[in-house]
């Protein structure tokens, strides 16, 4: 049963996210109305999946999503917008955010995200991914560079299914290895790239060619 935290400022909206969630067999173990809370909540139970509002008062989603993914690396956060192009979506999917959901996406979408995300994948289309890199660009940030040789064929072949969205457990059917030794590769790979998440992963992968998502 797939563990869910709604994050949204609108009691309705959360309410109707719920019925629909708990209809499909997951379990909402909490809501927060705004940002202070989704931290406090998120580090107090460890949800699966954090369905996270952008615009909150108090602090607003991308704050928060920053502070939980400082807290714990591996908590997954899918980001809830109204607009595809929000400027705000690319700034938490930086910062480690699995992808967004449109608020207006159909309950076949959204369930779909929700159980990729909790199966490890992260919700980068090619659009969006371009954005964020030529984002980094434009700021001049920088995913690590030069490091790309450090990996080993193994390795390489982990990083591109990873960016190409297959969760764990089917990176370990296709390369016929355990998930215990995907994670810990993945984790060795992090190591050496200096990446904090699977989203910035799968951006790395993209750029240096590794994979892409056409």
């Amino acid at each position: 049963m797939i563990r869910v935290l709604l994050v949204d400022d609108h009691a309705l909206f959360r309410q109707g996210l719920r019925s629909l969630l708990e209809s499909e067999g997951m379990r909402v173990i909490g809501e927060a109305s705004n940002g202070r809370e989704a931290i406090r909540y998120a580090a107090d139970t460890h949800p699966d999946v954090i369905l996270m509002d952008i615009q909150m008062p108090d602090l607003d989603g991308v704050k928060a999503t920053q502070s939980i993914l400082e807290i714990n690396p591996q908590a997954r956060v899918i980001m809830i917008t109204m607009y595809r192009q929000d400027r705000y979506v690319f700034e938490a999917v930086k910062a480690g955010a699995r992808g967004y959901i449109l608020k207006d996406a159909d309950a076949a979408t959204l369930i779909d995200a929700i159980t990729r995300v909790a199966a490890g994948e992260a919700l980068l289309d090619p659009e969006m991914a371009q954005n964020v890199l030529d984002d980094f660009r434009d700021k001049r940030e920088e995913l690590p560079s030069e490091k790309h040789a450090d990996l080993n064929e193994r390795e390489t072949m982990i990083l591109k299914l990873l960016a190409q969205g297959f969760s764990n457990q089917d990176i370990a059917l296709r390369l016929d290895i355990s998930e215990k030794t995907v994670r810990n590769r993945l984790s060795e790979i992090f190591t050496k790239l200096q990446l904090n998440n699977r989203t910035q992963a799968a951006l790395y992968a993209i750029r240096e060619g590794i994979a892409n998502l056409d």
